[in-house]
């Protein structure tokens, strides 16, 4: 005999009750899209109302004490986003101030593409570091290593990018046709 009972089983009823519409008063049900779940109007498509399953809204979690927003002087707050924690203003939509998080960097490095812009460290939605030009969408040049401002000495190329290996750190020039490699320095 199972010990499991099954009467749990058994319901017709869900436990999920986002309530009624708010336009048209009929109840709202769970919905699947390619993009993923949502919540949606029982009357579609004669109401095409719809929201999100999870708020993706950013959420205020701490306003911090004696900072100000320098272009409308409300008060700073940490918020988290889609892609994590950041500092912004609390006059969020009249004003869309974000505190940059980045440490101003002393040695920049010159785009060797466009000779305009200087490489920057940049994070992708998963977190990995790539290094992209600071002039992007006029310069498309990126790396996915650390830039080095040493010219490599096959090609001349003038920037070259430090990977880790077995052996320890490498400089590798990032032009396909080179591929120079040599020990750090």
């Amino acid at each position: 005999m199972s010990k499991i009972d099954h009467s749990l089983f058994d319901t017709h009823e869900s436990a999920f009750d986002p309530g009624p519409c708010p336009e048209c008063q009929a109840p709202l049900q769970l919905r699947h899209s390619k993009n993923g779940p949502f919540i949606g109007c029982s009357h579609y498509p004669t109401c095409e109302y719809s929201k999100p399953l999870h708020d993706t809204d950013n959420t205020e979690l701490t306003v911090i004490e004696g900072s100000h927003c320098p272009e409308c002087e409300s008060e700073l707050v940490i918020r988290k986003g889609r892609y994590g924690m950041y500092i912004g203003c609390s006059n969020f939509p009249e004003c869309h101030y974000i505190k940059s998080n980045k440490a101003p960097e002393t040695d920049k490095i010159e785009c060797p593409s466009c000779h305009k812009g200087h490489l920057i460290k940049r994070a992708n939605k998963y977190g990995k570091n790539f290094y992209p030009c600071d002039q992007y969408p006029k310069c498309n040049y990126a790396l996915n290593f650390t830039p080095v401002a040493h010219a490599c000495p096959k090609c001349a190329w003038p920037v070259m990018q430090e990977k880790k290996a077995a052996a320890g750190a490498i400089w590798q020039c990032p032009e396909r046709k080179c591929g120079h490699k040599q020990p750090a320095q």
